[in-house]
């Protein structure tokens, strides 16, 4: 690799026990040369083994794992502030704990900034495989997927679940505002395109693998969290609301998808032509505008969540 920069790799964690296996080994597998890059694993006050087994861990891998903590604030925002203060490394890049990185994933999200005016790497987020009707409802409509926050009609942005930031950036528009629950990854994206002359590349093979929302239950909490995250950054940056579904036009929806797309859809899954998963399709995604919605409306942003916590240099 003739390009090859300090890396830190910022990870937030809660209670992240069932993941840290999986995660720690797809780390290892990094192509990356690891005199160049450190892994920072902050642990957001768990209730789990998570701290127990980042310090085990410490001890006994082979790569440069640094577990650290952040115990005050209750936010993955707070978490990767205090590991973006805890380097000196030119490029940070974050993921999750629940995300697998595939090995060649820092090897090609660190190339763009060989530009010297680039200041974000946004790579892809694709599904790990499921076996959930829900699961492979959400890899069909690609709800992962970073084009979708890229094509943002108010300001392109990318996910903390596959983003690199140059270390200036920080230095130049602060921290991630530590207080904030969600939609921290479009305020902290939104601040450094319109408020800086920084650009962004897309590294479309720089992948990490994401697992989808299994039960109704966690589906509905996904879609209620972009709903609060809709409202947040309304309040923060002026972004139009999302129109809710109303009532005509959800039983538009559902009298269509009654009278005919169940009855096609469901004889060509019968005869295994189509997709079981294609046949609730409709209100599957009826219901996810339905928790959005109330996730929306039931929102209103904390005062303290406006704060950003500046960059000190030391």
């Amino acid at each position: 690799m003739e390009f090859c920069p300090k890396i830190a790799v910022i990870i937030p964690i809660y209670n992240g026990e069932a993941d840290l296996p999986e995660l720690l080994t797809c780390l290892e597998q990094q192509t990356y040369p690891r005199d160049r890059v450190e892994y920072l694993l902050i642990d957001n006050n768990s209730r789990d083994r998570t701290a127990e087994l980042l310090a085990a861990a410490a001890q006994t891998a082979t790569l440069p794992l640094h577990p650290l903590s952040e115990a005050n604030i209750q936010s993955s925002y707070a978490a990767r502030n205090q590991g973006i203060k805890s380097t000196t490394a030119e490029i940070l890049a974050f993921t999750d704990a629940d995300c697998r990185p595939i090995p060649e994933w820092l090897e090609c999200l660190v190339q763009p900034f060989s530009e010297a005016e680039v200041g974000l790497a946004i790579g892809e987020i694709a599904a790990l495989p499921g076996n959930t009707l829900l699961e492979r409802h959400a890899d069909r409509q690609g709800v992962l997927s970073q084009k979708n926050t890229l094509a943002h009609p108010f300001c392109p942005y990318g996910q903390t679940a596959n983003l690199a930031v140059r270390r200036a950036v920080f230095e130049e528009v602060g921290l991630f505002r530590p207080y904030l629950t969600t939609g921290g990854d479009a305020d902290i994206c939104w601040r450094i395109l319109r408020e800086t002359a920084w650009q962004y590349r897309f590294v479309e093979d720089a992948i990490v693998q994401h697992r989808h929302r299994a039960t109704l239950l966690e589906y509905r909490s996904q879609w209620q969290r972009y709903g609060r995250s809709n409202r947040y950054l309304h309040e923060l940056h002026g972004v139009a609301l999302r129109p809710p579904v109303t009532a005509k036009d959800a039983g538009y929806l559902i009298s269509r998808w009654l009278l005919k797309e169940l009855p096609g859809k469901a004889a060509g899954a019968i005869a295994g032509k189509t997709p079981w998963v294609d046949v609730v399709s409709t209100p599957l995604n009826l219901y996810g505008s339905w928790a959005r919605d109330r996730g929306q409306t039931d929102a209103r942003l904390p005062e303290n969540a406006r704060a950003i916590e500046q960059f000190d240099n030391g």
